[in-house]
């Protein structure tokens, strides 16, 4: 819900606050410098994210509110509203719905608060930059993977789901990136795309609906760590960790088990803390009258049996 006033919005804002279990970095009283708008705090990419711009914040002698939007778009919406009223001195975003957002950056724009998009990839508009990797890219990375795995160890031959989420701008990009590259081999056939609606739960239900209705699938291709998640569940629940081998996208515990189990072959790993950093000190710089790229690119790494060691200090 929208208020019409100054009073009512910050009203609104606390409410939703301790609805959707956000946390705030620094005391509660205190004015908050920033905002992050986050999509959720389920998935283990996010809280990495919020955790490196709380430390950069911190750093810095910045406060950082983090308002958690639980997967609602117009959550989103209403949160980067209530805060351009508080007069928070920058927003950070990871947009769910990446059109529908571009009201309210607009409107931050105009109030001269920078904004600075992370992970999912605005359209042109006067956010401030850009942080994160290239989905699309990512897509193909990984689709090259696929392509040479297949070639390898499949007889150059592979029938691959997907299990997406068709909410997801940044998860459609990696689909799209990966099956535009997988199409150079035309004996690959994609037997399905289901809709995990970046939620592990469904994202399981929908992987086992899949593999039920397509028994002779030899690859899933996940976009995001709930659907990663989801589909390694959906390949353990139904016995099917000889037959099926899982690609994806974010690193877990899970998945590490995963991959040394050899059911998973492959995961794109970003490094969401190092986005949040590299978004925070964007913020600052452009605070402090300096110039920032309009984007600020975040390495991504293919992880196999060959360098997951190198990973799992991270998740233990």
């Amino acid at each position: 819900m929208i208020f019409n006033t100054g009073k009512f919005r910050v009203l609104a804002l606390a409410s939703a606050i301790f609805a959707s279990g956000t946390y705030m970095s620094g005391a509660i009283a205190a004015e908050p410098t920033y905002a992050l708008v986050q999509i959720n705090q389920q998935a283990l990419f996010f809280n990495l994210m919020n955790k490196g711009a709380t430390d950069a914040a911190k750093a810095s002698g910045k406060n950082l509110v983090i308002f958690n939007a639980t997967d609602n778009p117009v959550a989103q919406n209403d949160a980067i509203e209530n805060y351009i009223q508080q007069g928070v001195k920058g927003i950070l975003v990871d947009a769910i719905d990446v059109n529908g957002i571009m009201p309210a950056i607009k409107e931050a724009a105009a109030a001269h608060i920078p904004v600075i998009a992370i992970d999912a990839v605005l359209p042109d508009g006067p956010q401030a930059a850009q942080v994160g990797v290239d989905n699309i890219e990512g897509g193909k990375i990984l689709g090259k993977y696929f392509l040479e795995y297949v070639k390898k160890n499949m007889n150059d031959k592979a029938d691959v789901g997907i299990v997406g989420a068709l909410n997801s701008a940044i998860q459609n990009d990696r689909q799209k990136g990966f099956t535009d590259t997988i199409k150079a081999n035309k004996k690959i056939t994609v037997a399905d795309v289901v809709d995990g609606r970046n939620v592990q739960d469904s994202a399981m239900t929908a992987a086992e609906n899949l593999i039920t209705a397509n028994p002779n699938l030899t690859a899933i291709y996940a976009t995001g760590e709930p659907a990663l998640l989801g589909a390694i569940a959906a390949v353990e629940n139904q016995g099917r960790q000889k037959d099926i081998k899982v690609f994806g996208w974010d690193l877990t515990a899970k998945a590490i088990t995963g991959i040394d189990g050899g059911y998973v072959a492959a995961v794109l790993q970003q490094d969401p803390e190092q986005m949040g950093v590299q978004a925070l000190k964007a913020l600052n710089d452009i605070t402090a009258g300096k110039t920032v790229p309009k984007k600020i690119l975040v390495p991504a790494t293919v992880v196999t049996k060959t360098n997951v060691d190198t990973y799992r200090p991270l998740f233990k």
